[in-house]
């Protein structure tokens, strides 16, 4: 990292990309619970897309600590890798719920 600044520039990338995987899980979830499954899964695989995006800026920055970069403290960041984390919980829990709409939908047929 050569500067703060680009550090917060890779943290507004993490939560831009996290943001948007969390908006592909929303849409998942009102898809599975309209049992449109096929819908439900590209939007979460869309949503994992957006997080291993979000991941790949943070482990630069990462990677570039281990490497012996100065890296200045950065709330920003810090608050990215939070946004990113939680997300990524999100959208586990999503993919679990997942059978369990589709039991849902086969008791109800």
């Amino acid at each position: 990292m050569e500067n703060k600044t680009d550090i917060n520039v890779v943290a507004m990338e993490v939560i831009l990309n996290a943001g948007n995987g969390r908006e592909n899980i929303d849409q998942s979830l009102e898809e599975m619970a309209l049992f449109h499954f096929d819908k439900a899964e590209e939007l979460l695989k869309k949503a994992e897309d957006d997080i291993v995006k979000a991941h790949i800026a943070q482990t630069k920055v990462i990677q570039g600590q281990v490497s012996g970069e100065e890296t200045e403290y950065s709330l920003l960041f810090i608050h990215a890798q939070d946004t990113i984390m939680t997300i990524n919980t999100e959208l586990r829990m999503a993919q679990k719920m997942m059978p369990v709409f589709k039991a849902l939908y086969e008791m109800n047929k």
